[in-house]
């Protein structure tokens, strides 16, 4: 069975309560109006007449009565009339605020930004289109929020896979030169026969190889719910007096001069393990590409923490790569002395889970670079 709509709903309701009353009315006209007539102090006789006063003769009550049976056709027929246009009139009224909040919100399963459900009165109907505005603009900012997620996994999930084959190709170089070490140590075949020499280097390179290895798992972990570690505060002069120590020795026994300026410092709230990673790395680079005889200086300035280095500038086009795993520019860094090209990758990933503003650009007087993180 087909159920009615709301507008036939009202309608029929109205009416029928309409109707009802004057019905109702006529009933109760028709039954008291001749009792009502028969009671009246100025019918001839009564003892309420005024003097001076001529009295009318009131019909009696059986002609009051077919008055009114008379009339009554028509004064229905009138109140019908009346009743179907005020239930009309009603419905339509009720029907048409709904009926377009109905219409408004099929119109949002498009998810659409510029559909709105218009608020024409301060009635309940009213508070139910402003109701229904705020939860369809809620709607719409979470799925542009899921979007932009989604869009953010995707990014992440091709950065990780091209950080693995990467890694798989750094990783296959190495242990593929050391298996031939040994494979020719093993059937001693010319100067490999010479096992002093090539043990020392053979654990030399496994040594590489692990370290490689755990920088990779390291950086994996970065971003993963694996036991991630909490935000603590710390005061960052004694953080980074402590990680400067170990390296400013490093640079002395190289013939560098290492300046620490940590007068402004503040305390930060910062997982303190990967800041601290994140810091050691810029300055393991900063020590090991310092030019002889040159400087480094770590300072803060306005709540940035900077970290400069004399050496020979980046260039430009192996700037908008530095932070790429595994890269190494060829002019100034090799394979052997230059590292694995996982440091920069590391720091540039931990600023980023961390939501530290960084930059790294080169210096002109001296010639040089610095490496800015803004805490």
């Amino acid at each position: 069975m087909k159920r009615l709509k709301l507008f036939p709903k009202i309608f029929i309701y109205t009416l029928f309560l309409m109707l009802m009353i004057a019905i109702l009315a006529s009933a109760m006209f028709y039954l008291l109006a001749p009792i009502m007539a028969g009671d009246n102090p100025l019918a001839p006789g009564s003892a309420g007449v005024i003097p001076g006063i001529a009295s009318t003769s009131i019909p009696r009550n059986e002609e009051i009565t077919k008055a009114i049976l008379g009339s009554l056709p028509y004064t229905m027929g009138i109140c019908v009339i009346i009743s179907l246009i005020s239930a009309f009139l009603f419905s339509k009224a009720i029907t048409k605020p709904i009926k377009y909040i109905v219409d408004t919100t099929v119109s949002m399963t498009s998810l659409k930004r510029d559909i709105k459900c218009r608020i024409q009165s301060t009635d309940e109907i009213g508070q139910l289109s402003e109701s229904i505005n705020e939860l369809y603009s809620k709607l719409l900012q979470t799925i542009e929020n899921l979007e932009y997620e989604k869009e953010q996994v995707a990014e992440s999930e091709k950065l990780k896979i091209d950080f693995l084959r990467a890694a798989s190709h750094e990783l296959k170089t190495p242990v593929t030169a050391l298996n031939a070490i040994l494979d020719n140590m093993v059937m001693g075949i010319g100067k490999y026969r010479d096992h002093d020499t090539y043990l020392p280097l053979c654990k030399e390179r496994s040594e590489q190889i692990a370290k490689m290895i755990t920088e990779i798992l390291d950086t994996s972990k970065l971003g993963t719910t694996v036991d991630p570690e909490p935000p603590m505060t710390f005061e960052t002069i004694t953080l980074l007096s402590s990680l400067c120590e170990q390296y400013q020795l490093i640079a002395q026994a190289n013939g560098m001069e290492f300046n620490i300026a940590l007068i402004d410092c503040f305390p930060v709230c910062l997982p303190k393990k990967m800041f601290s990673k994140a810091v050691s790395n810029i300055l393991a680079n900063a020590v090991a590409y310092t030019v002889p005889g040159g400087k480094i200086s770590v300072y803060v300035d306005n709540r940035n923490l900077i970290i400069e280095n004399e050496c020979l500038p980046i260039p430009t086009e192996h700037l908008k790569k530095i932070f790429e795993p595994f890269y190494r520019p060829d002019y100034a860094r090799n394979k052997r002395d230059g590292g694995n090209g996982l440091g920069l990758y590391i720091v540039a990933s931990i600023l980023n889970y961390l939501n530290l503003p960084y930059s790294f650009c080169p210096m002109k007087e001296p010639n040089g670079m610095r490496f800015t993180i803004s805490l």
